[in-house]
């Protein structure tokens, strides 16, 4: 008799806390895709991410649990697409 077992994996939350605009700690994160001091570009297990600001600095970078905690003067955060999870290189390249 064959026994199957199922395999679940749970997707990590992603949730932003914004204090007073001067301190970012964000969850769910699965790379830094590139930062300085006006841009941060981050994936997200909710899609791309952009922070925007002044005098932008990553406090905490814990890729392991997903956390970054960003300090700076905070402009704006908006996600700049749909959350995709099995996109290949060439679909990534023909874009």
């Amino acid at each position: 008799m064959e026994v199957k077992k199922e395999i679940r994996i749970e997707e990590k939350q992603g949730n932003i806390t914004l204090k007073n605009r001067k301190e970012a700690f964000i969850t769910g994160v699965v790379e830094v895709i590139r930062f300085n001091e006006e841009q941060i570009r981050l994936n997200t297990n909710q899609g791309p991410l952009i922070i925007k600001g002044e005098n932008l600095k990553m406090n905490k970078l814990d890729v392991h649990n997903g956390e970054v905690n960003i300090m700076g003067k905070i402009d704006s955060i908006v996600y700049t697409g749909s959350k995709k999870t099995n996109e290949s290189l060439m679909t990534k390249l023909f874009k």
